[in-house]
């Protein structure tokens, strides 16, 4: 009772393969110039390349998208609004690199704060943010690593609200696109900031008024999110793009110059948008499989899923698909129609093993006396038998 098993799916890789017949030998794998990257599919769930992404690294000034993450948070809870100004310190008036060219005398509103570090990536704007929020810039990195976990950012610590040098501020790629997800999913009325391709504010800094994402403008559904660069970094980009019914993210980072890194990123969203179809496999409620029932009016419950099934797969190269049903079992009864028991686990060659949800497909009552006395006589004779074949 309670073990693990393991079945082949064999009604699930028929299924798959129906519909995936039009398969051709494998593809290339995709080769960035990117020290690291990671590139996922938002629509399906998929993750179309991995390479040193779960590595903390120095994000730059991606990593303010965290910042803006927690302010998006503060409007959403009432605790600011888009019309509240916020004051300027000197220590965020004194802040180096990109700007907002801020002053003491100023009362910025939150929302121009949100273009300032979107458009200008302003490092003033950062630090206005953190002191107004929190108090100081160090107890607003404390909240940041904290809400990170939360979110589920396992790669990642701040030291800062800017993403300014620093040995203890790091990210992973792949936790710089999970903040790139929640905050389109959980706040898609701020998402559209993302998308300015300029902000002059109050006059100020007219070289610093153009947003520097290479793909605003460019490339067919770019509409976000946020560029860094350092030194040690190089320069990366946490971008986003829709075509279709198809939304991507990605995030790169050490490339040499502004030119590779926006040739890199085009590069990657005309691969991942042209190099993978979506394909509905399934309907939700389609039997993929069956569980094992343990003292039930049944002996066995239909698995499904409880969504239809859509798989992001290469253009050519999906013709080896393999499927397996994973749960704990036999499943004792009763068990209620639509409770969740184990996992599909697809694998298609070059992509990352999928685990999509099984539910049951119909209720089973716990058996009658006859049944589990039948059931508990055959578990004892296959322990005796287990137990005399050990004996020799």
């Amino acid at each position: 009772m309670g073990s693990m098993i393991r079945k082949s799916a064999m009604i699930a890789v028929a299924v798959l393969a129906a519909a995936l017949w039009a398969a051709h030998p494998a593809r290339a794998a995709f080769e960035t110039r990117a020290t690291a990257a990671w590139i996922y599919d938002l629509t399906t769930g998929t993750v179309l390349l991995a390479k040193n992404a779960d590595v903390p690294l120095p994000p730059a000034s991606m990593s303010k998208i965290m910042t803006l993450y927690m302010l998006f948070e503060a409007i959403r809870d009432g605790r600011v609004t888009l019309e509240t100004r916020f004051t300027v310190s000197s220590n965020a008036s004194a802040m180096q690199g990109s700007t907002m060219y801020l002053d003491p005398r100023d009362r910025p509103t939150v929302e121009e704060l949100i273009k300032g570090i979107i458009v200008q990536s302003g490092n003033d704007a950062c630090v206005v943010v953190a002191e107004n929020l929190a108090g100081t810039e160090e107890a607003f990195s404390r909240l940041m690593t904290e809400r990170g976990r939360a979110l589920g950012l396992r790669h990642s610590t701040f030291a800062n609200s800017t993403g300014w040098p620093h040995p203890e501020h790091r990210m992973s790629l792949h936790d710089l696109g999970i903040v790139a997800e929640r905050i389109i999913v959980d706040f898609p009325e701020f998402y559209p900031y993302f998308a300015m391709t300029e902000f002059p504010f109050d006059g100020r800094a007219p070289s610093n008024h153009r947003n520097r994402n290479p793909l605003l403008g460019r490339v067919e559904g770019a509409d976000g999110l946020k560029t860094g660069h350092t030194s040690e970094a190089g320069y990366g980009l946490v971008g986003s793009a829709v075509q279709g019914d198809r939304r991507i993210i990605f995030v790169i980072t050490g490339l040499a110059n502004e030119a590779e890194r926006a040739e890199e990123s085009e590069r990657i969203v005309n691969w991942a948008f042209r190099q993978f179809v979506a394909r509905k496999v399934a309907a939700a409620g389609t039997r993929m499989g069956e569980a094992e029932v343990f003292l039930g009016a049944e002996r066995r419950v239909g698995l499904v899923p409880m969504q239809d099934l859509t798989l992001l797969v290469p253009a050519v190269g999906a013709e080896e698909v393999a499927a397996e049903i994973v749960y704990a079992g036999p499943v004792p009864a009763p068990v209620a129609a639509g409770q969740p028991i184990g996992a599909l686990e697809i694998r298609i060659p070059g992509m990352e093993t999928r685990r999509v949800p099984l539910v049951a497909e119909s209720a089973v009552a716990r058996g009658g006396v006859l049944r589990r006395m039948i059931t508990a006589a055959a578990a004892l004779w296959g322990r005796a038998l287990g137990m005399a074949a050990g004996t020799g």
